[in-house]
């Protein structure tokens, strides 16, 4: 047998060795995984209200990697603001979720005020 199969083969081992000690953690623990908990809770994926859940949890992502963004170089939110021609309520709604913000101005804000480069993704 070959070097890169045994390789191949203890690695897979010891995956199925991780996965089983999760497994058994989680369950020890009384612990449910994070999907399972938000199927319960909000519902399965393609329902109304998993989708509306889905939906609000990106805009909250996003509102908080802009602080995140703002905070790592040291400025303020009146300070983005200034620097993407806005104001500081609005970086503020903006960061907590209150506001919806149109493509243009978040990439001004992204480019402009925080000097960083927007990226976008669409994913099925």
């Amino acid at each position: 047998m070959g070097f890169k199969r045994k390789l191949k083969r203890r690695q897979t081992k010891k995956l199925n060795e991780l996965r089983k000690l999760k497994e058994t953690t989680m369950k020890k623990k009384n612990l449910t995984p994070l999907n399972e908990f938000i199927d319960k809770k909000v519902g399965k994926k393609g329902t109304r209200k998993r989708d509306k859940f889905e939906t609000d949890y990106e805009a909250f992502k996003l509102g908080v990697l802009i602080q995140q963004a703002r905070q790592e170089r040291g400025l303020t939110q009146e300070q983005v603001a200034e620097l993407s021609g806005t104001n500081k309520s609005y970086i503020s709604k903006l960061e907590k979720d209150l506001k919806d913000v149109r493509f243009s101005t978040l990439q001004r804000i992204i480019t402009e005020g925080l000097g960083g480069h927007l990226e976008i993704s669409i994913k099925f």
